[in-house]
């Protein structure tokens, strides 16, 4: 999808074929296989306490009562291996990994490896209804069929094997009717007397997911509920735990009304709940963040960017996929809670040869998983997993901080090379992660400021399971390319008194566009928007009793990730890139260090030639 070149086989984008997941599906499509159906105080200037957290507990979804994804679900998923052309994991062609033999054989090292660490989900990926050409089955219901190569004891036998671990079985399927299990339309429903699969589509047979590959299914006819009904049915009689419904829309890099897959997921739901069986409901891939009260109302997880894997001669890679997650996690931090989590894909950092990653990038990669508490399913082999791999996997300390209640957490900086990541514990402690995301080593520093306190603050290394002991205010640690650290900071020192200056307060100076617009979020209901294309903001008489470099906290609303160049007084200023808050609606904060001399200062926020965030206001302490 990324590519804008064509493939000469169908005329879709060939990225299409290399990067989205699960492209087969579309293959089998245009490939034309016939069907085949068998078995602080906010006024300006007014000195606070602030206690602000960097970040504060979503509102639980809709589904959090349910003892499913009580916490983020752990396990081993098998499209990884599937999608990547690592010498000998696909022997008989694209995707034939996938086999009953190689998921006994994961299952038996995830039983005897990582149960223990709370791994218990052996999901399989798309595929187990299709022979090595792509070629799908179906029974005389058009429900999907287990391919006989692939799964010659069937989908419940497998399942039954891994329950007889001690472990749960998830599975597939892609959202919408398949275009091959349609069958002109004449195919019966299951337990559903009179209705066709001619009644569960629209007459047009328009298509949808993230494909192409379904028929979009008309709920406005009873039938529909009933064929969801039977699949579900279907699934729960296997004894399946898990089901991920993948192509969902608006999302898998599809809009519009036949990309509007809302009503199958809540159908989905429905007919889970009617099973009577537990079954955790996941949706894939890049969901639309509009929709997110959809998602948690109707799922237990939603996959928040494209396929992590590289569709090389790896798994993945850093510059593929992995480090763009670093960009579109913050977007959705608040999204997330008991029921419902944001599912940043595979775990891929068993094997560093198969992984296609350095030791620093595979820490950081879980890092950045473990904070932003996604579901840690790995797609590696579990069979030949390297001592570093399972170190990290095994890691009880930072297994916790994504399995803990700490709300997920979001940067406390600007989203440059160098990031500053944390969450407030209920325990008043904080979890605290640094990154350097560039191509060679730099410092970064975590300030106590940027989380509302100063002074001494106990530090524990998490990584390394040991204590640092105390540090004066701030941690500075030097990081090599792509590296990380993840700590737990116990403050020791007091609270960090500032002072709140509202961006709205008519001693301020805007120019350009901007102006004073409503936010029913914002402190005072009023914020600075409209930072664009020359729009300035200045702060004026912003005061400190003494020379230094401050550490100002910026409440703002940005609906996507935007830059905007920050600076005191006549200051050059910089362009720092703040992460999305998710929409327009929400405040978060960064903080940003700036030069304040004593007396009387300005700060500006100034949007230059682009688009900036909208601000609410800003905490500067009274001393440094």
């Amino acid at each position: 999808m990324r590519s804008s070149s064509y493939s000469p086989l169908s005329g879709i984008p060939a990225g299409a074929w290399r990067r989205t997941a699960r492209a087969m599906l579309a293959l089998a499509v245009t490939a034309g296989f016939a069907t085949a159906v068998s078995g602080s105080t906010q006024a300006n200037a007014d000195p606070t306490a602030s206690t602000t957290a960097p970040s504060t507990a979503p509102a639980a979804p809709a589904n959090a009562t349910s003892a499913i994804a009580a916490t983020p679900y752990m396990g081993w998923s098998s499209w990884s291996m599937q999608s990547s052309s690592y010498p000998g994991l696909n022997p008989n062609g694209s995707y034939s990994y996938l086999t009953e033999a190689q998921v006994v054989k994961q299952t038996d090292a995830l039983a005897s490896k990582l149960k223990q660490y709370g791994y218990n989900y052996v999901n399989i990926d798309a595929g187990w209804w299709r022979d090595n050409s792509w070629k799908p089955g179906y029974d005389q219901y058009g429900r999907q069929a287990a391919d006989p190569t692939r799964f010659p004891d069937g989908m419940k036998s497998v399942a039954d094997y891994i329950h007889s671990k001690g472990l749960k079985a998830g599975i597939y399927l892609p959202v919408g009717l398949e275009k091959e299990a349609y069958g002109g339309g004449k195919v019966p429903i299951w337990n559903a007397p009179g209705c066709t699969t001619a009644d569960i589509v629209y007459p047009d047979l328009r298509t949808t997911n993230g494909w192409d590959s379904s028929y979009k299914v008309n709920f406005g006819n009873p039938c529909a509920q009933k064929y969801i009904d039977s699949q579900a049915q279907m699934l729960a009689g296997w004894g399946y735990d898990f089901l991920k419904l993948d192509g969902v829309g608006p999302g898998s890099f599809k809009s519009g009304d036949n990309y509007n897959n809302v009503p199958d997921v809540a159908a989905w739901h429905q007919a889970i709940a009617a099973t009577g069986r537990p079954i955790h409901f996941e949706l894939s891939w890049s969901l639309d963040i509009a929709h997110a009260a959809d998602w948690q109302e109707y799922s237990n997880g939603w996959r928040i960017e494209t396929d992590v894997e590289c569709y090389c001669s790896t798994l993945v890679t850093w510059n593929n996929s992995v480090k763009g997650r670093w960009n579109d996690a913050p977007a959705w931090s608040n999204k997330a809670g008991p029921g419902g989590w944001n599912d940043l894909d595979s775990l891929d950092v068993g094997n560093g040869q198969m992984d296609g990653l350095s030791n620093a990038e595979r820490q950081s990669y879980m890092t950045l998983w473990a904070i932003n508490k996604s579901p840690l399913f790995t797609g590696d082999d579990l069979t030949k997993l390297d001592s570093y791999g399972v170190s990290l996997l095994t890691n009880q300390e930072v297994i916790a901080v994504d399995q803990n209640n700490s709300p997920v957490a979001r940067p406390v900086t600007p989203v440059g090379d160098q990031q500053v990541w944390g969450t407030r514990k209920a325990d008043g402690s904080y979890t605290v992660a640094l990154f350097n995301l560039a191509d060679s080593p730099a410092s970064v520093t975590a300030d106590w400021a940027s989380f509302g306190f100063k002074g001494s603050a106990s530090v524990r290394d998490l990584w390394n399971k040991r204590d640092l002991g105390s540090y004066q205010d701030k941690i500075t640690e030097a990081l090599p390319a792509h590296g990380s650290r993840l700590f737990t900071i116990k403050p020791g020192g007091s609270q960090l008194a500032t002072t709140s200056y509202e961006a709205e307060s008519l001693s301020n100076t805007l120019s350009g566009g901007a102006s004073i617009v409503g936010c029913a979020a914002c402190s005072d209901n009023l914020k600075v928007g409209n930072l664009y294309l020359g729009g300035k903001l200045q702060f004026n008489d912003i005061t400190v009793k003494k020379d230094g470099i401050y550490t100002v906290k910026v409440a703002y609303i940005s609906g996507d990730p935007r830059p905007v160049t920050v600076y005191s007084n006549s200051g050059n200023g910089t362009s720092l890139p703040f992460p999305s808050t998710g929409d327009w609606n929400t405040v978060d904060t960064v903080s940003i260090q700036l030069a304040l001399k004593a007396g009387s200062n300005t700060i500006t926020f100034d949007s230059g030639s682009g688009y900036a965030p909208d601000i609410d206001k800003i905490d500067v302490p009274l001393s440094v």
